[in-house]
């Protein structure tokens, strides 16, 4: 185990603990000597972490101790590589820019030996077929999601049939093949999917839709269980 997974380690356990825990159950628990745990509980306070307590009466984290970068342990920098060379692939042009930017930030904050290990990453994405074009730009799509807000879609089905529809967006789903806008919709007075290559036009309104994102998420997904479980019933 290297130093910085350790230290990791020291935190997620302190961060476990509410009441204050002695050296001797950390250092067993993470399997370390007293000296080094006290080497790593010092080092952990130069870095900003409110640990109060000391030797032979307990430690604890006080709230509020954002792990910095460098505490990624290996797992988490693979995940973070393999989901940012996705979102670069797969993702719009303004999402592919912004994955890339923020996996060069971690690895400019990084300690030398674990940026040398996200730039070896061998985990890569493999290439997919082409993803149709988007016709309207998927920055005004987010921004309803994120701020709430109702959208006035002109959408085109399957079939090249167009209409107006005007949707509560609360999701965005990315497939290998295709994009889709989830939403509450006033025109069908359920939940939809609206594939975001079909959207015409998107105008983002000044009314915010009645309920909040949390809560449409919850109920889409209670609906799909409920299609789920009459679907298995039926068999």
């Amino acid at each position: 185990m290297s130093r910085s997974e350790r230290l990791f380690d020291l935190l997620q356990l302190l961060r476990r603990h509410r009441q204050p825990v002695s050296g001797r159950v950390l250092a067993d628990e993470i399997g370390v000597s007293l000296r080094t745990l006290y080497r790593d509980i010092a080092t952990l306070q130069a870095q900003g972490a409110t640990i109060e307590g000391e030797a032979g009466v307990g430690y604890v984290l006080r709230p509020g101790f954002l792990l910095p970068p460098l505490m990624f342990p290996p797992e988490e920098i693979e995940a973070l590589v393999l989901g940012s060379r996705w979102v670069a692939g797969r993702a719009d042009g303004r999402l592919a820019e912004a994955a890339l930017s923020a996996l060069a930030r971690i690895g400019a904050v990084l300690p030398v030996e674990l940026r040398a290990e996200m730039e070896a990453s061998a985990l890569f994405v493999a290439p997919g077929p082409p993803i149709p074009a988007d016709t309207i730009d998927p920055v005004v799509l987010r921004k309803a999601i994120r701020t709430e807000r109702k959208l006035a879609l002109t959408y085109q089905d399957a079939g090249g049939a167009t209409s107006e529809r005007v949707v509560w967006p609360f999701a965005l789903a990315f497939f290998d093949q295709v994009r889709l806008l989830i939403g509450w919709c006033e025109l069908r007075s359920a939940f939809r999917s609206f594939r975001t290559d079909r959207i015409a036009q998107a105008e983002v309104l000044e009314a915010r839709y009645p309920a909040r994102r949390a809560e449409l998420i919850r109920q889409w997904k209670q609906a799909k269980q409920a299609v789920g479980r009459a679907t298995a019933e039926d068999c």
